[in-house]
């Protein structure tokens, strides 16, 4: 039950990765396949695809005990480097500092797309191209702002309250502790729904940009 459990846990961060919409991190790689700052269905969708690929590891269209126990194989395998079915202090120390290695390469390609978002927003916003934003600029972004966030607020507060087991719970619909891709797509589709808030199909990086507000302004819980 406790291989069970963690399985779930990581198919539900992946559902949390959805909250990729706002900004992509744990690992994943962004939905914004073309990197222009706004997320298609389609991209969504195909990134979906290939989160459960990873995560389904025996292939059989479901996420479940299974798929934990043989990604747990996987990985000591790769570690083990002299196949002695231990790891010693050395392939130890060897699976820390690639993963290390593997953090710092995704920090630095997320931080090179945050920057790249930033200054296409600025862009957008400094609308009399002077390189600067003046009060009535800002204030039109506010305004922008205060629109998209009056539609359905509670539909983009998961939060604590809600979070990764909660989504797990959300996509498990029939509540049998195996989520699979259909399960795994409708948990999906439904937060871009949430996401679209102008329902053109396509999440805009000003949207990203409110859910990650919506996020920051929350009160723990």
């Amino acid at each position: 039950m406790k291989k069970l459990t963690l399985t779930l846990s990581a198919a539900a961060l992946a559902l949390a990765g959805s909250a990729a919409l706002a900004d992509h991190h744990m690992g994943r790689t962004s939905p914004d396949a073309d990197g222009d700052g706004n997320i298609t269905s389609a991209e969504h969708r195909a990134h979906a695809g290939e989160m459960f690929a990873k995560m389904d590891v025996n292939g059989d269209g479901q996420l479940d005990s299974q798929d934990r126990a043989e990604r747990h194989q996987a990985s000591f395998a790769a570690a083990d480097t002299n196949g002695d079915g231990e790891l010693s202090q050395e392939e130890m120390k060897a699976m820390h500092e690639a993963r290390k290695e593997h953090r710092q390469q995704r920090r630095a390609a997320n931080n090179e797309q945050r920057e790249a978002r930033m200054a296409e927003r600025f862009g957008r916003l400094d609308a009399d191209n002077s390189g600067g934003l003046s009060q009535d600029e800002l204030e039109k972004m506010r305004e922008a702002r205060g629109e998209r966030r009056g539609g359905d607020r509670e539909a983009l507060r998961g939060g604590k309250r809600g979070g990764p087991m909660a989504m797990m719970r959300m996509a498990d619909a029939d509540g049998d502790q195996i989520i699979t891709r259909a399960e795994f797509d409708a948990a999906h589709d439904a937060r871009f729904a949430k996401a679209d808030a102008d329902g053109n199909g396509v999440v805009s990086a000003e949207e990203r940009a409110s859910m990650k507000d919506e996020r920051r302004q929350r009160p723990n819980r």
